[in-house]
């Protein structure tokens, strides 16, 4: 009797080790899915963050572009505005010319009528450009403003999205950020492996 229970005793435990190592497998089959699918999912993760940084430094790009485009806009302004005061300087200077000219001629002519000569012509009738209403419509044409062109609402915008996505980077290096996956940057850009069915 003793030994038919040792017997038994003995074939339970059997039967035991045999159902826990078939669980045990079955439970080692899937922990090496889920670290294939764990080695993967890093592997998608690094080259999304790649592509995010190839991102980044292009929009940085265009927003170190836009900041010496206005840098070189704030130089040629600085530069019209000088040769505009030049310009209004040399046109006083003609006016006055041609103001000390005027009473000049009109004494010379009157002289010269006196002997019976001729007239001197006017500035205007020797060459145009000696007329004060040349360099008067010349002004009209120097104070025109030029029509500065809008930046593309576009740009404008991937700009201040460059600004902003820098100083959270900023922000980001000083705090501890969790990760929530999220699609990849550029639709087609990487190819999702199926999942793996545990």
């Amino acid at each position: 009797m003793g030994d038919e229970q040792e017997i038994m005793c003995k074939l339970e435990n059997i039967l035991e080790i045999r159902n826990k190592t078939v669980q045990m497998q079955k439970i080692k089959s899937r922990l090496k899915v889920e670290f294939e699918s764990l080695e993967s999912e890093e592997k998608h993760l690094k080259e999304y963050k790649q592509e995010m940084d190839l991102l980044l430094q292009e929009k940085m790009a265009h927003v170190e572009e836009l900041r010496l485009i206005h840098a070189d806009i704030n130089v040629m302004e600085s530069t019209i505005k000088q040769s505009e005061n030049d310009l209004n300087k040399l046109l006083e200077t003609t006016r006055r010319l041609h103001d000390e000219y005027k009473p000049l001629k009109e004494h010379v002519d009157a002289l010269r009528m006196t002997l019976g000569l001729h007239r001197l012509p006017n500035l205007n009738e020797e060459e145009e450009k000696l007329s004060l209403d040349y360099f008067e419509k010349q002004k009209a044409e120097w104070q025109k403003e030029p029509h500065e062109p809008a930046i593309p609402e576009s740009l404008a915008a991937a700009a201040a999205a460059a600004q902003q996505l820098q100083v959270s980077r900023k922000q980001d290096a000083r705090q501890t950020a969790t990760f929530r996956q999220q699609p990849p940057p550029h639709e087609g850009l990487f190819v999702l492996p199926p999942a793996d069915s545990s």
